[in-house]
């Protein structure tokens, strides 16, 4: 765990990234406290600038732009977070099935996965949102089925590498079940891409949930950054800090997800391990 901590230490990138990350974290956790009533609710005059009586401003009906952020922060960590474990969740079963039984296993499954990467990811979001209510819900599975295919063909190539491995073989003449093999032999030594990837999905998976509210298609009872982006769009000109500020906190997350993803990469990698010591 030292050397792990030594090798992501180097990267100063990911340190800053997760300092940011942390952060972001903090706000979602505590910024409530400062901002207890609902960011939909009127706390002044429409259009106020920023850094004056409300630290970040006020949007076009006198929201709080602040208030906003701090309760947007929850909805987009929340969504991105659960839908990278959904897809996570189903990637690791289909890849793994498709990798250690191989054959016609491999093939169904892995025309299934192709079927789902032909169609582009962001319009099959759209339309699975579009057709289910609005929610969380719905942006979590739309999220998590557009997502899970990459998952699956990573896990695929961990697991038809390491199948044939002495420990995995042994395994086999002991006569241990395919269940135990495959989840308790094999899945943890190809932990350490799947982490990677899953960090990363995080952040795209913020970027699609924004996309979304920005369209109108996210959860109308909660509050996002997305959705503070698109009801402002019509008003850059006039009050840019209504955009301005959900936008960076978007980049700032976005960023910071893929410095940490980044530097678990290099932190897990087995050659920079055996060279650490």
């Amino acid at each position: 765990m030292d050397g792990f901590a030594r090798r992501f230490a180097r990267n100063k990138g990911a340190v800053v990234g997760l300092a940011v990350l942390l952060a972001v974290l903090a706000v979602a956790a505590f910024g409530p406290l400062v901002y207890p009533d609902s960011p939909w609710d009127m706390a002044g005059a429409p259009f106020r600038p920023p850094f004056g009586e409300h630290l970040l401003g006020t949007d076009t009906l006198g929201r709080d732009v602040a208030a906003g952020i701090v309760h947007g922060a929850r909805v987009s960590l929340l969504i991105g977070f659960v839908a990278t474990i959904v897809a996570v969740s189903v990637g690791v079963l289909v890849g793994a099935v498709a990798g250690y039984f191989g054959g016609r296993v491999d093939d169904a499954l892995m025309r299934l996965t192709e079927f789902f990467q032909t169609i582009p990811s962001f319009v099959f979001a759209v339309v699975l949102v579009a057709i289910f209510t609005p929610g969380i819900g719905s942006i979590v599975v739309a999220i998590a089925v557009v997502s899970w295919p990459a998952v699956a063909r990573l896990v695929r190539g961990e697991f038809l590498t390491l199948r044939t491995r002495e420990f995995v073989q042994a395994s086999v003449v002991l006569g241990r079940s395919s269940l135990h093999i495959i989840f308790v032999e094999i899945l943890p030594n190809a932990v350490s891409p799947i982490i990677v990837s899953g960090s990363l999905m995080v952040a795209t998976a913020i970027l699609v949930e924004s996309s979304l509210s920005f369209l109108g298609l996210g959860d109308p009872n909660m509050m996002s950054w997305g959705y503070m982006i698109g009801a402002s769009r019509s008003v850059v000109r006039v009050a840019w800090w209504t955009s301005f500020f959900p936008g960076l906190a978007i980049l700032l997350t976005v960023l910071a997800l893929n410095l940490v993803g980044e530097g678990l990469a290099d932190a897990l990698n087995p050659r920079l391990s055996r060279e650490g010591r």
